[in-house]
């Protein structure tokens, strides 16, 4: 991965500091940055051989019985199928047809998202940020991977690793080329660091050529790596061409 700046002229950061260093956004422009993290931590890359641990310790666990299998199982689908991404994307979806419901999103993120019943733990205070034709939002975890795990799931591989971490806020440009996506020297890229106080959510685009689609078919397009900012909405094959 690699990255680039924004395109404004000068380093922004609307994120209120606090005493905590982690809990901040950066701002990137003519390939500066204002990341001023000093936390020491020991995470590094997730171990190439982490499933076979986690399927050992797996297995030792049942065999003391001390976990069932079959709820793991559960637990598992629950966040990978069922929950996954899918609560998100309807968050998006709903903000995309009812206008009242995106202000309240964008202003209280925490209070709308519990509208839908999709707070939880590990989402319990969340931030939407919205994707516009001029700013762009990615989204990292600097510290290590906090994540909304109520609204999209179980984490990516990609997302906790100190690649990406250090990566995203260095030059978040290139990172996007690398995801397939190139973002324009005319729009702004901001980079939300979250924390364990606070989860981020990208509210992205709506593509061209889906105002006749329901709420439910809306919720169908958006993706996991959109609700993060490494991607956009594609627009549906039979939208293509549309103005």
């Amino acid at each position: 991965m690699k990255h680039h700046a924004p395109s404004h002229g000068h380093d922004r950061d609307d994120h209120p500091h606090g005493d905590h260093d982690h809990d901040h956004h950066h701002t990137h422009a003519d390939g500066h940055h204002d990341h001023a993290h000093h936390h020491q931590h020991g995470h590094e890359d997730v171990p190439a051989d982490i499933a076979l641990r986690v399927k050992a310790l797996e297995s030792v666990l049942v065999e003391k019985g001390m976990v069932d299998a079959a709820e793991l199982d559960e637990i598992v689908d629950r966040y990978e199928n069922r929950i996954g991404p899918r609560n998100g994307a309807r968050v998006v979806a709903r903000a995309w047809v009812d206008p009242e419901y995106r202000k309240r999103l964008l202003a209280d993120g925490t209070a709308a998202i519990a509208e839908l019943d999709y707070l939880g733990r590990q989402g319990e205070n969340m931030k939407v940020v919205e994707n516009t034709a001029e700013v762009h939002n990615v989204i990292v975890c600097t510290l290590c991977s906090c994540y909304p795990w109520p609204t999209l799931g179980l984490p990516p591989a990609w997302y906790k690793s100190s690649a990406y971490r250090a990566r995203a806020v260095i030059e978040p440009r290139e990172v996007l080329r690398e995801f397939g996506l190139d973002v324009g020297d005319e729009v702004e890229v901001r980079v939300w660091d979250s924390t364990a106080e606070i989860r981020y959510l990208v509210l992205p685009e709506r593509p061209a050529g889906t105002e006749d689609l329901t709420e439910e078919e809306l919720a169908d397009l958006v993706t996991r790596d959109s609700m993060i900012g490494v991607a956009r909405v594609a627009v549906p094959s039979f939208a293509e061409g549309t103005e």
